[in-house]
């Protein structure tokens, strides 16, 4: 009972430090400096990708960035529990080899993130037999449409008038405004998340690249159960990582099919980038006061969801 009552006290120190809510003479400094909200300032060591070891991939041949959650150290030392929270892209080519490599995951819950324009396109979710997703829509604030406008013109002109000179990394800044500011992100955001604590099964949540939606989410959980800002930023990163060739294969086939001169006009659309999710750090600073007040009063977490959070994902 003891051992009991000081993991839950070292969960509430650990939850409290990832928020930044510790006063500073009860914080190390180092950790404090990892914890503290971020800033559009952000150091440049915290733009390096997370060590290869530390993401884990799952590989699929229809799913390029697929991943466990799972992995990573907390403030303490301790380590996120793997095969619990999975991370992916679209779901809606796998193939008979990936569903059996999925099944093994004994996943009992998936949330689709996209909107049903994103579904129409690319097809609804193939799952293991017995899966049904779960529709959590949360809006791309129209960057599906753009990007199919501007491919689609087939308009060189056109096509730089609309993702030219820093447009295209201002509309994706955008977009992450919504992830704080729109009311139905935020309730879709919190509600994945209150899934993930009140779930003793496997869990799985994505959206049409898993990178942005997808990608939001995972560092508010990594934040939420002690990861330090360093290392959740580069968990966020590693999409670049895991899409690369991907992406690459895609402008490549947009240029030979005639339909983009200068395909990496999309790259910014393409990428995650840390000024990107300083944007939406910074929106949650502005209106909430700071990334706990972001979670709390923007999300309605309060605090017995986030020790459940950590009880279930931290070994």
């Amino acid at each position: 009972m003891r051992i009991s009552r000081t993991r839950t006290a070292t969960g509430l120190v650990i939850s409290a430090l990832a928020l930044g809510t510790l006063p500073a003479w009860a914080a190390p400094s180092e950790s404090a400096a990892s914890a503290a909200p971020a800033a559009p300032a952000r150091a440049v060591a915290a733009a390096r990708p997370a060590p290869a070891d530390a993401v884990r991939q799952i590989p699929l041949q229809g799913a390029v960035n697929v991943r466990d959650v799972g992995g990573y150290r907390t403030y303490d030392g301790e380590q996120v529990r793997d095969g619990r929270v999975f991370r992916a892209d679209a779901l809606g080519k796998l193939t008979d080899a990936d569903l059996v490599t999925l099944g093994r995951l004994g996943l009992k819950k998936v949330i689709d993130f996209r909107v049903p324009a994103e579904v129409s396109y690319d097809g609804a979710d193939r799952l293991p037999g017995g899966l049904v997703p779960v529709s959590r829509p949360i809006t791309d604030n129209g960057l599906f449409t753009q990007l199919l406008t501007a491919i689609g013109s087939r308009d060189p002109v056109k096509q730089e008038e609309m993702l030219g000179n820093g447009r295209a990394a201002a509309f994706m800044r955008d977009v992450y405004r919504t992830f704080v500011t729109d009311a139905t992100n935020r309730a879709q955001f919190a509600a994945t998340l209150r899934d993930i604590a009140d779930s003793r099964s496997p869990l799985l949540y994505h959206c049409t690249s898993g990178k942005d939606r997808t990608g939001w989410t995972t560092y508010l959980l990594l934040r939420l159960v002690g990861v330090p800002d360093r290392t959740a930023v580069g968990d966020y990163l590693a999409s670049n990582t895991y899409r690369a060739a991907y992406d690459a294969r895609l402008r490549e086939s947009l240029k030979q099919g005639g339909l983009m001169q200068n395909p990496d006009l999309i790259i910014p659309l393409q990428e995650v980038r840390t000024d990107y999710l300083d944007t939406a750090l910074g929106e949650a600073t502005q209106r909430y006061g700071g990334f706990q007040g972001y979670l709390t009063k923007g999300l309605g977490l309060d605090a017995r969801t986030i020790l459940k959070l950590r009880e279930r994902l931290v070994d």
